[in-house]
């Protein structure tokens, strides 16, 4: 019988520089879709999937962060005195129990596969899950819990993956497919950042992951891969080498890129008109917004 999936490790060590100024006081992975904080939508993703232990690579400057999953007792009070019931309910889904959260340091800046591997105390041998929280995917079903069922047939490595445009895919991790099987393929081999033109196929990973021990051996090495850095992918991809299975899942949902400015934004609109007390509103000044540009044209 296959452990099952109970841990999961969040890379936050980012600087986000590509939102400066405001990160240069606010981490990146606490600003907000409509009201929610980024790593709130991950954190909710992994607890609907089984996550029990959520373990947090961060770096310099990301005590806000750490803020954010302590109780505030102050704040409860005065909701609680003003009755305000509903505010509360949506303030302890932000509260982690003792012991469920760690936070470890990543000190120098080496690729996302370094930052895993500075977790790898905390996982021993088990598989366990890797969400990146810029990659905000709004689905039905979340995409992590549709990937540990799947995972529970199919055992080995499993990447979330979905397709790009082929001038994209020097962007991803790109994987070469062995034999597509539907929402799941089997993976030949991994290519991070291929060249433009020499991608093996069009299925981009995206940032979910359920990994076997044995990539965080793989790690251990230290090899430098694209931009030199440590990458994970190239970690993934050599596990095909020793007999352990990499798989690609087709998830059912919508991605967006919110570690880029207009990803982060076509999520915020999306978000909002999701809810129903802001569609209307909302919709309406969109609508303003597209006759006043009609109009100028």
């Amino acid at each position: 019988m296959r452990k099952k999936v109970t841990k999961a490790i969040f890379p936050v060590a980012g600087l986000g520089t590509r939102f400066l100024p405001a990160t240069k006081s606010v981490p990146k992975e606490i600003m907000t879709l409509v009201d929610r904080p980024l790593v709130q939508y991950a954190i909710d993703e992994a607890r609907e999937a089984g996550i029990k232990e959520f373990i947090f690579v961060t770096s310099r400057g990301k005590g806000a962060l750490e803020d954010y999953f302590d109780h505030s007792p102050v704040l409860e009070q005065e909701l609680r005195k003003k009755g305000k019931k509903d505010l509360l309910e949506i303030l302890k889904q932000t509260n982690m129990d003792s012991g469920a959260i760690a936070y470890i340091r990543q000190h120098q800046a080496l690729g996302l596969g370094h930052a895993v591997w500075c977790a790898r105390r905390l996982i021993a041998n088990e598989p366990f899950a890797v969400i990146l929280p810029d990659d905000v995917i709004a689905a039905e079903t979340p995409c992590l819990k549709q990937m540990v069922d799947a995972y529970a047939e199919t055992g080995g490595n499993m990447v979330a993956a979905m397709e790009v445009a082929p001038e994209k895919a020097s962007s991803y991790g790109i994987l070469d497919v062995k034999e597509d099987m539907g929402p799941v393929v089997e993976a030949r081999s991994m290519v991070e950042k291929p060249a433009m033109g020499e991608a093996p196929s069009n299925l981009a990973v995206i940032g979910r992951y359920i990994l076997e021990p044995s990539v965080l051996r793989n790690l251990n090495k230290m090899k430098q891969g694209a931009g030199g850095e440590i990458q994970l992918t190239d970690a993934i991809a050599q596990d095909i080498a020793q007999d352990v299975p990499v798989y690609g899942y087709r998830f059912r949902g919508q991605r967006f890129d919110c570690g880029s400015k207009a990803g982060f934004l076509q999520a915020t609109v999306s978000f909002a008109l999701a809810r129903e007390e802001l569609r209307d509103e909302l919709m309406q000044y969109i609508n303003e917004i597209a006759q006043v540009g009609q109009a100028a044209e």
